[in-house]
């Protein structure tokens, strides 16, 4: 237990830069807290010990905003950053080395049995707002941009952005999809609804002075 403490505050340490002190990451961090207690909770219900383990959980929950089933599998050195409103399910999994930001969402979509949550590989990172949805997996070192909503299995070494989710980078390389999506000459709704009733009113201004004159 020591072992895993050591090397998950070590984890926040190398991963965020606003982290000051081992003794500060510790005590004041809620995703260690979260982590640690779901330890407890996961021993229990594995042990058939489910209402005590939903009990740890939900109290961690009340006291930190991050909720984790008891039934959940969770690997080494997980990093929950902020944390909070992160929500994974019962038969969630997830691997080593795993990075999730603020309200993630490691769900169901409702029309499974069994297993019914993702699988997270080694070495991902889950943007804040993203939602993984299913039984499929999420392959190694992959990453998820924020607010995405992924739906379907993602590669390993791959990058997934939009809603519902496309896979836009495998191993550093650009697919079609990514080639098809101007990401950066995006046009803004809002000017160009102004625009169109600036011209309108133009227009009005216009055929009122015809019927004037």
């Amino acid at each position: 237990m020591f072992d895993y403490l050591k090397e998950t505050i070590h984890a926040y340490q190398a991963r965020d830069p606003a982290a000051r002190s081992a003794l500060e990451v510790y005590l004041l961090y809620p995703g260690v807290k979260a982590v640690m207690r779901h330890r407890r909770a996961h021993w229990c219900w594995t042990h058939g010990l489910k209402f005590l383990g939903r009990a740890i959980s939900q109290r961690t929950r009340k006291k930190t905003g991050i909720e984790i089933h008891p039934g959940a599998t969770i690997g080494r050195r997980l990093v929950i950053d902020h944390g909070m409103g992160v929500v994974i399910g019962e038969t969630a999994e997830i691997g080593d080395d795993v990075l999730l930001y603020q309200c993630v969402t490691l769900g169901g979509t409702g029309k499974e049995h069994g297993k019914r949550h993702p699988t997270i590989g080694n070495n991902v990172l889950i943007g804040s707002g993203a939602k993984v949805l299913g039984p499929f997996k999420v392959g190694d070192n992959s990453r998820i941009a924020s607010n995405a909503v992924v739906l379907s299995e993602v590669p390993p070494n791959s990058t997934a952005v939009g809603v519902p989710a496309h896979i836009a980078r495998i191993a550093g390389e650009r697919t079609d999809f990514a080639a098809r999506v101007d990401q950066i000459s995006v046009s803004d709704p809002v000017a160009q609804e102004l625009c169109a009733l600036r011209s309108r009113v133009i227009q009005l201004e216009q055929l009122t002075k015809e019927k004037k004159e």
